[in-house]
């Protein structure tokens, strides 16, 4: 079966974010003086061939654990659907 897994990574929140807090300076340049402490992280997809979606959520905990993830300074969280 293949399944599709969605990936959020983001800065954990104590850990100073100078992309969003830059994106968050400009807010009121664009005229969004109300928004405020903006994070910025990535979203990653991916397909994974597995016969379950046990096994597909393995292989997605693999890759965000060794690759995907710094988690000395990033958590993560993802969906996974078949497909």
């Amino acid at each position: 079966m293949k399944f599709e897994a969605h990936i959020n990574i983001m800065p954990h929140k104590a850990l100073l974010d100078p992309q969003g807090k830059a994106v968050t300076g400009s807010m009121p340049n664009i005229g969004l003086p109300t928004v405020s402490n903006v994070r910025i992280g990535k979203h990653i997809t991916l397909e994974v061939e597995a016969s379950s979606e046990v096994e597909a959520k393995q292989q997605v905990e693999t890759a965000c654990t060794k690759l995907l993830a710094n988690l000395i300074m990033e958590s993560y969280e993802y969906t996974i659907i078949a497909i």
